[in-house]
């Protein structure tokens, strides 16, 4: 009998410790089960969040990275004690780059100067005229942005004349291209007309006076004088550069226009702000 008792406590004793097993195990798997139910229900919650962040990205960086820029130069311009009204930029290199010119033009335009030639000896320019508007115009919407362009038009001018080539929008920066045939030679072209009236007796030579010489050589009553100018290049020389109309004006010289930075540009401006111009007293 005692050995009964025995036998019966034993089998009584297995079947709890695979009682407790059984339990075990299965809240184990409960545990698992709710885990990977929960795991599931926060991904369905957050990846079509997820997956609306790249839109985002693509969408926002370019514009604000242009209005950034644009403020900036803006503000440099205002910062400036004195900024020319018109600025010259003139390329004493052999291979003129029109990438480089026209950032150059842009970022004239952009920190408020209002009247911007270019030039070169060889007359490049000039001869490509049209290839520099359409590269200044590509650089405009580029560096500005459409709603900068728009603030920052341009109106060309070209041939030493006031004919408009090509306009966008309303008119805040004018660009003139130049060549040697707007210096030495337009002088030399200006004396003969007053030579031509004389013989003609339109005029007499009593009439002859600077005035009236510096009528003749003048392309716009309202084209200031350049107030600096900008040489690209290692040549010590103005290269015939309008030489009648830069009595007053500041020249600053440059290594070279190839892969010119904003940073070069804004640094002349603040040379020539802080330099003191006598005007000849």
């Amino acid at each position: 009998m005692v050995h009964v008792y025995e036998f019966m406590w034993r089998v009584l004793h297995v079947l709890l410790h695979i009682h407790r097993t059984l339990i075990t195990l299965f809240r184990i798997r409960l545990r698992n089960w709710n885990g990977q139910l929960w795991s599931r229900a926060i991904a369905a919650l957050l990846v079509p969040i997820a997956l609306s962040f790249p839109k985002q990205k693509k969408l926002v960086p370019a514009p604000g990275k242009r209005v950034g820029r644009r403020y900036r130069w803006g503000a440099d311009g205002k910062s400036l004690e004195k900024l020319p009204d018109h600025i010259g930029l003139l390329i004493a290199e052999e291979e003129p780059r029109y990438t480089d010119i026209a950032n150059l033009v842009v970022w004239c335009m952009a920190v408020g100067i209002s009247y911007i030639s270019v030039y070169d000896n060889h007359g490049v320019f000039r001869r490509n005229n049209s290839r520099l508007m359409e590269e200044i115009l590509k650089q405009q919407q580029e560096l500005l942005g459409l709603e900068g362009s728009k603030q920052h038009s341009v109106e060309f001018l070209s041939n030493g004349t006031d004919k408009q080539d090509h306009q966008v929008l309303s008119c805040q920066s004018v660009v003139k291209v130049l060549s040697p045939d707007d210096g030495k030679l337009r002088i030399v072209q200006a004396a003969q007309e007053l030579c031509r009236a004389v013989e003609q007796m339109e005029k007499t030579a009593k009439d002859i006076n600077v005035t009236v010489l510096d009528s003749l050589l003048r392309e716009s009553k309202t084209t200031p004088d350049p107030d600096l100018v900008l040489k690209f290049g290692p040549v010590e020389s103005t290269l015939g550069f309008l030489p009648w109309h830069i009595r007053l004006t500041e020249f600053i010289s440059l290594p070279s226009h190839v892969d010119v930075s904003y940073e070069d540009l804004f640094s002349a401006l603040q040379h020539y702000a802080s330099c003191e111009q006598r005007l000849g007293k």
